[in-house]
This record gives structure tokens, C-alpha cells and sequence, in this order.
């Protein structure tokens, strides 16, 4: 599967991010041996797993045209001679001067989740606020588990493709977990020190922190460390959870509860 094609080897097709433009990534280079487009990897895959559909037997081109036709705007060749389409509507309806695509035309602060309560997520009985409020469906704190376990990126790493950059390395050094003054002096954690973090899903052994950049009550571990680089290879996803949250499913980002024992 890997080592995976590069943007400029491939064709590919692209909407943006904060503008309203589909833009076309044309193949430019020729990769180095071995290496396969995501589009080669899948069809490789559907092949020998017997799956049927009329995507696998088409190449990267033949689908661009496809999803642009089926799509409303075009084909690859008009899209080849522009260049870039730009989907901006206009300025009457980007700005919703005529109302909003609801019935009643209005901002709606709160979907009607009403409609989709077979698909919620959690306590059986817990209720969903009227109107945008905090929700008491998380993990909270409980007197064994009393921190709350943030894993935010660390602000040199953007994300796991810029993680071993020896820049990102020497600034970071190792993984830490972040502990308040105030938590530190309760658990007789000095700065340095290493500690055990723990919940119902793992454990793993890390260096202390101590910073008065967190809050009584909440430990930060930044994050996108590889597992190799924690004592034990194991990284602070096994601390983390992957159950489908309120009210419709997806993931709860740095909703974790833990306990912290010095060691």
C-alpha cells in the first residue's frame, strides 16, 4: 500500500477549503517505481475482494469527468481549459439576503433532532436542551478518574505527516503531561517526574509538566507523538475513546477521564 503517490502524481480534482472554487490536480511527474495512487491501491483491493462497482473499472481521469458531469458542472475537458471553476453563488444568496434554505426561511439555532431520536447516541434517557447548552452526556470526572485528559496537537506539530521533523523534535523533546501547580502539589508531582496516567481503556507512563497554563482538573498531553517515542510504545490513543457520542454518532474529541499516580 505504501509508499503512496505524491499530489503532482496523480490526477486528482479538488474543492477548497474557505473559497468556492473546484480546482483540477493534473498529474504533472511521473512517480518513483512502486509507488500507487489511493484510486490504483482501492481498485487493487475491490479486485481481490470481489466488491463490484462501476468506479473500480475506471481510470482517475474517467472519474473526474464523471463526478463533474453527474455533478452539474461540466466535464473534464471544459474544467482543463478553465482551469478552476468558481462555485461562488451570488452575492444575494451568499449572503442569505433572501433568507435561509428552511422552510421558513429563517436561521435555525437548534436542528429539530426530534426527527432523528432512533439514532441518538448515549444514556437512554438523557435529553437533548431545547437550545445550545452544555449537554451532561460526556465523561465526566468521577473520584476514581478525577482529571480530564486533553489531547490537542502540540503547536509545532500540524499534523501527523510534520510529526519527526527534527525541528519539531528538538522543540518538543518528549512527550509531557501538563499538570496544574495546584493538582501536582496534591498528587507530590515535582516538574520532571514520572507519572502514570490510567483509565478503563489503558495506561501508560509519561514525564509531568508542571505549568499554570492548565486548569485544577485538566492534564494536557500534546499530541501527535508516534507510539515508539512514549516509554512502553504505546501512544496516548490508548487513553482515548472511539465510542460514537450525542446525538447522532461521531467522535468525542478530548473527552477522556483519567486518574494520575506519581511513580
Amino acid at each position: 500500500m505504501l509508499p503512496a503517490t505524491m499530489f503532482m502524481e496523480h490526477d486528482d480534482i479538488y474543492q477548497a477549503g474557505g473559497q468556492q472554487h473546484i480546482l483540477l490536480g493534473p498529474k504533472i511527474i511521473d512517480p518513483p517505481e512502486g509507488c500507487r495512487s489511493n484510486h490504483d491501491v482501492i481498485c487493487a483491493l475491490a479486485k481481490r475482494l470481489g466488491a463490484q462497482h462501476p468506479g473500480f473499472d475506471l481510470s482517475p481521469r474517467q472519474l473526474i469527468d464523471q463526478t463533474l458531469q453527474s455533478s452539474g458542472w461540466g466535464t473534464l475537458e471544459a474544467l482543463e481549459g478553465q482551469r478552476w471553476i468558481d462555485c461562488q453563488p451570488d452575492f444575494r444568496q451568499a449572503h442569505y439576503l433572501d433568507g435561509f434554505a428552511h422552510s421558513d426561511g429563517r436561521f435555525h439555532f437548534a436542528p429539530d433532532w426530534s426527527s432523528i431520536q432512533s439514532a441518538v447516541f448515549g444514556p437512554k434517557d438523557a435529553k437533548m436542551p431545547a437550545l445550545p447548552d452544555h449537554w451532561d452526556v460526556i465523561e465526566s470526572a468521577t473520584d476514581e478518574m478525577p482529571f480530564r485528559l486533553v489531547t490537542a496537537p502540540a503547536r509545532h506539530y500540524l499534523n501527523s505527516t510534520f510529526t519527526e521533523t527534527p525541528t519539531s523534535s528538538r522543540r518538543h523533546v518528549k512527550p509531557t503531561v501538563m499538570i496544574c501547580p495546584d493538582d501536582a502539589k496534591q498528587l507530590k508531582v515535582d516538574n520532571g517526574d514520572p507519572v502514570r496516567l490510567g483509565n478503563g481503556r489503558g495506561e501508560l507512563t509519561i514525564t509531568a509538566e508542571v505549568t499554570d497554563a492548565t486548569q485544577p482538573g485538566v492534564v494536557i498531553v500534546e499530541s501527535i507523538w508516534p507510539n515508539d517515542a512514549f516509554a512502553e510504545g504505546k501512544g496516548i490513543n490508548v487513553l482515548t475513546g472511539a465510542d460514537p457520542s450525542a446525538p447522532v454518532g461521531g467522535a468525542a474529541f478530548h473527552d477522556n477521564r483519567i486518574w494520575i499516580r506519581r511513580l
